[in-house]
């Protein structure tokens, strides 16, 4: 099933059906999600001028087009402009925001792939195992590449069979890491912090054991076994978020997945750790775009 938000999907590459309105916000925002039932596989078309998305990050490989418009967001530490005819390409857990850079708003399509099943299509187009791209740029001004985001998307949301789905998402994905993927080369380790990024790593081990838990910062300094700024800094510095805010990360990501079995918002929210419902329709909103009920009906054959 499609799901579209509060206007029908302009420009659309292929018919859409089973749409179900849904608020997405300020009248002029709208929003259409379609998940894979049995694949890693997302994709969204939104229009957004006074959505403003909080700093996040996705478990995936995230690969969208600008429509039209222009988005603002920071990744990696740097201000960036995705405007019409632009690519975007994030890494898993690349911590970014999102607005709209001028008062018309932005239109863009997103495609999200698990990080596995990525590796395996593009070992399946080149014969021999890959290791998984790195994007060093995540805005990339390629017509080529952006004309070939748009015919998947248009075909992942248009009913596009299984087969035909991993066909084109394979020539794709081998384009875009053509164009645009590299791996930077190994930078000088300054005095220190190689131990810092093994006390980031324990940090990040004991998070995604207990994120639905209470944890304190004095939890953290525990295990990290240094002062609970030590521990924030090395984690920080490693990883681009707060501890707390990796932690909501996992969240979410333990609430998406509990909707996608069918969960209702109030138990995923419950089992995720948020406060409430109320909790983790805010922070979804936030970071995602739509609703925890929008994206638990969003699944389509």
């Amino acid at each position: 099933m499609l799901l579209t938000c509060a206007r029908p999907v302009l420009n659309a590459s292929a018919p859409h059906t089973g749409r179900v309105s849904h608020d997405a916000g300020p009248a002029a925002d709208w929003a259409s999600y379609w998940r894979s039932p049995d694949e890693p596989l997302e994709a969204m078309h939104a229009h957004f001028r006074g959505h403003v998305y909080h700093r996040h990050s996705h478990d995936c490989y995230s690969f969208g087009v600008t429509e039209s418009g222009a988005q603002g967001f920071t990744c990696r530490r740097a201000g960036h402009v995705s405007v019409a005819g632009m690519v975007m390409a994030f890494n898993p857990d690349d911590p970014h925001d999102g607005h709209a850079a001028t008062g018309q708003g932005f239109t863009y399509r997103m495609i999200h792939v698990g990080p596995e099943f990525l590796t395996d299509l593009l070992t399946d187009v080149t014969g021999c195992p890959a290791g998984a791209p790195l994007f060093a740029a995540p805005v990339l001004d390629d017509a080529a590449a952006a004309r070939a985001l748009y015919r998947l998307h248009g075909a992942l949301t248009g009913g596009a069979g299984p087969l035909e789905r991993s066909e084109r998402l394979a020539s794709v994905a081998a384009l875009l890491v053509r164009r645009g993927a590299s791996r930077p080369p190994a930078l000088a380790t300054p005095p220190g912090s190689r131990d810092m990024r093994q006390v980031a790593r324990k940090i990040r081990a004991f998070l995604h054991d207990e994120y639905a838990s209470q944890v304190t910062g004095a939890d953290l300094a525990a295990v990290a076994g240094r002062s609970r700024y030590a521990a924030y800094r090395a984690f920080h510095d490693s990883y681009g978020l707060a501890p707390s805010a990796y932690q909501r990360q996992l969240r979410l990501r333990a609430a998406r997945q509990l909707l996608a079995r069918g969960a209702a918002p109030a138990e995923a929210a419950a089992w995720a750790g948020f406060a409430d419902q109320a909790h983790l329709t805010r922070w979804f909103r936030r970071c995602y775009g739509i609703t925890p009920g929008a994206y638990r009906g969003a699944a389509s054959g």
